[in-house]
C-alpha cells in the first residue's frame, strides 16, 4: 500500500477503503523487516497507515537500504477535535518535521501531546520539530535520560510511573507502564474504542531482539511484559519497528516476538548453567527458527550478554 506524506481528511478516508479492500493483497506479505525483500526502496516513505477513525500509524525509514541497518521506525497519530496526540517521534529533526507536516495534512487541530514511549535517539532526536507548547509525557526513567541528553532534546513535562489516561475530544487514551523492555522506560498506548495499542519499542514485527546502543533492555522482564500486552487482547498491536501489517499478522508477529525473547532467554540460562563464558555463548546459542530474523547476526550477541548480566543480577 502506498502511503504519503501528507493527505486531506478526504484522501484519508479513501485510505481506508483501499486497505480494507486490499486484504487479499496483504495475504502475500513477505515476514520481514528487511525493507529491499519487501520490495521497497526509500522513495516508498514515509507511509501513513490509517488504523481505524481518526488513528495512524506513521512508518519512516531509519538507514541505507544498502546496509542491513535500514527498517522502519513507527509513530502513532491520534487526531481529536481536542488536538492530536503523537506517540515517538523520528530520527532527526527533518524526519520528525516531516511527521508533523503529516499531521497538518490530516487536521487542523495542533499536536497537543508527545508520548516518549521510547527514549532512544531514533524515536527523540527530532523532538524539537514539534510545537513548542506539546505537552512531552515520559516514563521516569525516560525522562531522566531526556533531561540529560542535551543536544536539543526537548524534555519531559510530564511523568507516567503506572498510567495515565487523558480523554481529549471524549477519546480514551491510556499511557500504560507494564514493565520494562528496550529501553527501562517504556510506555504503550492504548485506544480501548479504537482497540488500538501502540507497543512502541516493546515489539519488533521480525526484527530480532535488540539490547540498544546503550544496552538498556531488560530481556527477561521484557517477556512478561509482552504477556501483559497481549493480556489487554487489542485487535491492532503496533510495532516501534518493522512494519505496520494486517491486524492479524501483527498479532501472530507478537507472539513470536515475545517467543523469540524466550528463546534468547533459555538460550543464555542455559549457557550460563553450564559455565561457558559470556565471551563465547554467543557462536553456541541455538536461536532455531529464529536464527534467519532480520539483523539475528548483529542483535543476538548483546542480546545474550544482556541476559548474562540481568541473571547475574549486574542490571539496576
Amino acid at each position: 500500500m502506498r502511503s504519503f506524506p501528507a493527505c486531506s481528511r478526504a484522501a484519508a478516508g479513501a485510505l481506508v477503503l483501499l486497505l480494507l479492500g486490499g486484504l487479499a493483497a496483504w495475504a502475500q506479505i513477505v515476514r520481514t523487516a528487511d525493507v529491499t525483500v519487501r520490495g521497497l526502496r526509500e522513495s516508498d516513505f514515509p507511509r501513513l497507515i490509517p488504523l481505524a477513525a481518526n488513528v495512524y500509524a506513521y512508518e519512516d525509514l531509519n538507514g541505507d537500504t544498502g546496509s542491513n541497518l535500514a527498517f522502519t521506525t513507527n509513530s502513532l497519530i491520534v487526531v481529536t477535535d481536542d488536538g492530536v496526540l503523537v506517540a515517538d517521534g523520528q530520527n532527526s529533526v527533518e524526519k520528525t518535521a516531516r511527521l508533523v507536516e503529516t499531521v497538518a495534512g490530516l487536521t487542523d487541530r495542533p499536536i497537543r501531546w508527545v508520548v516518549v514511549c521510547a527514549d532512544h535517539g531514533d524515536h527523540i532526536n527530532g523532538n524539537s520539530a514539534f510545537p513548542a507548547g506539546a505537552e512531552v509525557i515520559a516514563h521516569p526513567t525516560s525522562a531522566a535520560r531526556l533531561a540529560a541528553a542535551g543536544r536539543g532534546i526537548r524534555p519531559a513535562t510530564a511523568t507516567v510511573t503506572d498510567e495515565l489516561v487523558l480523554t481529549p475530544g471524549g477519546v480514551e487514551v491510556r499511557i500504560l507502564f507494564l514493565g520494562r523492555a528496550h529501553t527501562g522506560g517504556d510506555l504503550m498506548v492504548h485506544l480501548p474504542g479504537s482497540d488500538v495499542l501502540f507497543l512502541s519499542e516493546a515489539y519488533f514485527n521480525r526484527l530480532y531482539p535488540s539490547v540498544g546502543g546503550g544496552r538498556t533492555a531488560y530481556p527477561i522482564e521484557w517477556i512478561d511484559t509482552l504477556r501483559r500486552a497481549e493480556a489487554i487482547g487489542a485487535a491492532v498491536n503496533v510495532p516501534g519497528h518493522g512494519f505496520v501489517d494486517r491486524p492479524d499478522i501483527l498479532a501472530e508477529e507478537l507472539v513470536n516476538f515475545r517467543r523469540a525473547l524466550e528463546n534468547l532467554v533459555a538460550e543464555s540460562r542455559r549457557l550460563h548453567a553450564d559455565g561457558v563464558p559470556v565471551e563465547n555463548a554467543p557462536r553456541l546459542a541455538n536461536l532455531g527458527e529464529f536464527q534467519y530474523w532480520y539483523r539475528a547476526a548483529n542483535n543476538m550477541p548483546d542480546a545474550v550478554r544482556q541476559v548474562y548480566l540481568e541473571i547475574d543480577g549486574q542490571l539496576d
